[in-house]
């Protein structure tokens, strides 16, 4: 009897025509049975919004010919769950995310619509990651991005992942040649210290745009900061459960 192909769900952030969802798909199609659900507008930066205030919308994508392909009016975590809920009206047995146009590591995965599709996935029970190269170029060089994508996801459709975990993964901006590896590590502690340039449009009205400075906080030699500099790609587990477990007794102690 022919083993069953595994159900495939594709999304990003940078929107249906990306090129990173492109390279994705190109590594996946082979995979598994892929239906692909992606915003139909560029999204980064949406974190885990949902979209409540407004109709969403599906609509079939050409971009995509073997495939079943659908460009979403909403957020990549709307496509997540309209493509679980709506249109393939059952859990996928994997969900992969990106790849987005961009590195995120550290507390961006926190603003990241990439990272917060794969977690969605993951407080559905599937196994979910999301990737991301680091480099913001609309034409960058997914070459190797897609080695590790192959490599990463026959992995976790070998072995799963542990219930509530999904896996981010950063890639150098790097040749072949250059690349040294993965890691599997932590995230390292590092924000943006916002700055906003004040501007007039042309009717003289002032309008903000949001801007800063990356502070990395530590440097210490177990990050995805320290190794994605050192040129390997790095692996974080990442969970949805923000409990800060360790701060429980002390809260308890407290007179409230």
């Amino acid at each position: 009897m022919a083993e069953k192909q595994a159900l495939i769900l594709v999304t990003n952030d940078d929107g249906v025509s990306a090129k990173g969802i492109a390279s994705l798909f190109e590594v996946v199609h082979g995979m598994g049975q892929v239906v692909l659900i992606a915003p139909d507008s560029p999204q980064s930066g949406m974190g885990h919004a949902i979209t409540i205030n407004d109709p969403l919308r599906l609509y079939p994508s050409t971009l995509f010919e073997e495939i079943d392909a659908m460009a979403c009016s909403g957020t990549p975590v709307d496509c997540v769950k309209l493509g679980i809920n709506q249109v393939l009206r059952r859990k996928p047995d994997l969900l992969v995310s990106g790849i987005n146009h961009g590195a995120n590591t550290a507390t961006n995965v926190l603003y990241s619509g990439t990272m917060s599709a794969a977690v969605e996935g993951a407080m559905e029970g599937i196994p979910s990651i999301g990737f991301s190269l680091c480099d913001f170029a609309a034409d960058a060089d997914f070459s190797v991005a897609k080695k590790i994508v192959a490599s990463v996801v026959d992995a976790v459709l070998k072995n799963g992942l542990p219930n509530g975990v999904c896996l981010n993964v950063n890639i150098p901006k790097l040749t072949m040649k250059e690349f040294k590896g993965i890691k599997v590590c932590r995230q390292a502690h590092a924000y943006w210290e916002d700055r906003f340039d004040e501007r007039k449009d042309q009717f003289n009205r002032p309008y903000y745009w949001l801007t800063g400075k990356y502070i990395e906080m530590d440097q210490t030699e177990d990050t995805d900061l320290y190794w994605i500099e050192k040129g390997y790609a790095t692996i974080v587990p990442t969970q949805f459960d923000m409990t800060k477990y360790e701060a429980i007794k002390e809260l308890e102690s407290w007179s409230l």
